[in-house]
């Protein structure tokens, strides 16, 4: 009873959705506005001219001179993932985003007269709620299985606007259809492993013995999880806990010196800080990195009391960049040892109650008012320069 609904080239179907005239051209989205930069997501008619997810602009340029290339546009994106949050939880109280543009719905938990309904009807529910609530030209696949990896399966299926539903009745006729790699989770690593023991189709891996998979192929666990995941059973039914919590920059300018690249750092510190706070969660460690051309450097810093403010933050990364090999081309920070609660014993000489107290006022007003109405002096101007990119595959921040 899981239904796997996924939204149709989401960003570049909802600048569509906005803006009419962009209907039916091909479409790129990117978050920047540079030849050089990757393309985020593809409109279908950009797609049929061959232009993926991960092509430079300037390439897809020459298959395609009549692509519009758009930046980003966090808040409409934003937007529309509470709005389809909004509609799926009508359905069930487990609905899980997978990503911004992804969500399941396990109806195993659901009231009864809702259960007594055929998912497939729901599944056309849901597309026409999902045209008459948030736009008449917004379209989703949805899969429906007996467990997580067959919803999705499914939902990858007949697209555009499919609806797809795997049973014990076409299980074999699917996998006919499909290549290794076409399954969740078998990226080239695990494809190789399986051909190099003679399953070189998704039917030869579903008539494998669980033995070999778990002691020739996956070594352990993971085998007998696959054994079962493609047979139906739900084995992918666990909540990730947050481990770390970081931004990365690409620099918009090369040959940047020291201080600049610590007014870009200081971006950072201040957008981690707010994930933290976020989360309800503190930290203790904080990791940096600096890549330059062929070079990768790094370093951790730790303190003694779990912090989630942008003043500790940006005070270890000032001390850690100080060695650093400059100029660099990419600039990351991470908070790691991440704790559900701060220390309970305050240190005697500390200033915490007053730095929490100026940290929340600052939330309240950014959450008012927009991110960065209120932020160091240090980082003024950087905001366009230093835009937030809107994540596929967390919803932790949405």
């Amino acid at each position: 009873m899981i239904m796997h609904i996924d939204l149709n080239s989401c960003f570049a179907t909802i600048e569509q959705q906005s803006r009419p005239l962009l209907r039916g051209r091909p479409v790129a989205i990117v978050n920047r506005a540079t030849e050089h930069t990757a393309i985020v997501t593809a409109s279908y008619e950009a797609k049929q001219q061959g232009i993926g997810v991960g092509m430079k602009l300037a390439t897809a340029r020459l298959l395609c001179p009549a692509l519009v290339a758009l930046e980003s546009d966090p808040v409409k994106y934003r937007f529309v993932y509470r709005k389809l949050m909004e509609i799926l939880q009508d359905y069930s109280p487990y609905v899980r985003m997978k990503s911004i543009d992804e969500g399941l719905i396990d109806f195993a938990q659901s009231s009864l007269e809702i259960r007594q309904r055929e998912l497939a009807d729901i599944g056309r529910e849901i597309k026409q709620r999902l045209r008459g609530e948030i736009g008449n030209y917004m379209r989703c696949n949805i899969g429906i299985g007996t467990n997580r990896f067959l919803a999705k399966t499914a939902a990858g299926l007949n697209k555009p606007d499919g609806l797809t539903e795997i049973t014990h009745k076409n299980l074999r006729e699917v996998y006919r259809r499909l290549g290794l790699e076409d399954l969740t989770g078998i990226a080239h690593g695990y494809g190789k492993r399986l051909r190099e023991v003679g399953i070189t189709t998704p039917l030869e891996f579903l008539d494998a013995d669980e033995l070999t998979l778990e002691k020739q192929v996956f070594h352990g666990k993971p085998g007998r999880d696959w054994y079962q995941r493609l047979r139906g059973w739900e084995v992918d039914a666990i909540d990730s806990t947050l481990q770390s919590v970081g931004r990365q920059f690409v620099l918009d300018e090369r040959n940047l010196g020291y201080d600049e690249v610590l007014r870009r750092f200081h971006g950072l510190c201040e957008d981690v800080a707010a994930k933290l706070r976020h989360q309800s969660v503190w930290a203790r460690t904080v990791r940096i990195y600096v890549k330059s051309h062929g070079k990768y450097w790094q370093s951790l810093h730790h303190e003694g009391r779990a912090f989630h403010d942008e003043s500790t933050i940006f005070t270890a990364v000032e001390k850690m960049l100080r060695t650093a090999p400059l100029p660099a081309i990419e600039i990351g920070v991470t908070c790691t040892d991440i704790v559900s609660e701060p220390d309970s014993q305050a240190e005697l000489f500390s200033n915490e109650e007053y730095v929490e107290n100026i940290t929340q006022a600052i939330d309240k007003i950014n959450l008012s008012w927009g991110d960065h109405t209120v932020h160091s002096a240090d980082t003024l101007g950087l905001a366009n320069r230093m835009k937030r990119k809107v994540p596929f595959g967390s919803t932790r921040y949405l």
